[in-house]
């Protein structure tokens, strides 16, 4: 006998990497998606003047946005499968991997000590690889991690870790902060196509209600409106 179950299957946020020196990208898929994120959008105006009056309205590029949520990692069920790696070791290695979003690696490390024992004066800091927030099918941007914090809750007898609140702090990269042969610039300039589309399904909407909450005209082809209530000025 077939069963199947009446509930959607829901999609896991997650954290990809894309690492141009290593064609495995690896990605961090979120053990259950937080219940609230935050987002924030500050404007870019020109703020350019003329001789007789500004432009405020103006816009210089996509506002810069940053994003914070609250990740929950923990244990329990890998633990119920018996031994693995979360036995031995927790959940240290899904922290570690977060963490390393913001380490370079050691090998560049190691390469720059030997190049300033050698007498390099000037040293270029290594480049981050692309790092993507994937939120559904509609949101997947570039963003850099700019900070987070680590709540440890659990430990186990080796004092591994065994479940964690991580807070994220994401800042969203802009067509105006990469450049043109970068990939995020694509991922992005889709994303904001994507969001037009939305926005555009969302006033179509707005109107069709404006619409049907209308006033029906009267015999004679007028509306009339009945407004009540106190207003104070001053």
């Amino acid at each position: 006998m077939t069963t199947f179950s009446q509930s959607p299957k829901i999609q896991k946020g997650a954290i990809m990497v894309i690492d141009p020196q290593n064609p495995q990208s690896s990605s961090i898929v979120f053990q259950y998606n937080p219940d609230t994120m935050t987002r924030s959008l500050k404007a870019q105006t020109s703020g350019t003047e003329s001789a007789n009056h500004t432009e405020p309205m103006r816009l210089k590029g996509a506002p810069i946005e940053t994003i914070s949520l609250s990740v929950e990692i923990d244990a329990a069920d890998q633990l119920e499968g018996g031994p693995g790696i979360a036995s031995e070791m927790g959940i240290y290695p899904q922290l570690s991997a977060l963490e390393m979003l913001i380490y370079p690696p050691s090998s560049v490390v190691i390469a720059n000590a030997d190049l300033v024992a050698a007498g390099t004066i000037e040293l270029v800091p290594p480049e981050a690889p692309m790092t993507l927030f994937m939120w559904g099918a509609n949101r997947i941007l570039p963003v850099r991690l700019t900070d987070f914090s680590i709540a440890e809750e659990a430990y186990d007898v080796n004092l591994n870790p065994l479940r964690a609140k991580v807070t994220l702090n994401l800042r969203v990269l802009s067509y105006n902060d990469l450049p043109r042969d970068n990939p995020g610039y694509n991922f992005f300039l889709a994303h904001q196509v994507a969001k037009e589309a939305m926005a555009k399904i969302g006033m179509i909407g707005s109107a069709s209600a404006v619409v049907a909450s209308a006033p029906a005209p009267s015999a004679s082809g007028s509306v009339s409106f009945s407004v009540s209530g106190s207003f104070k000025v001053g």
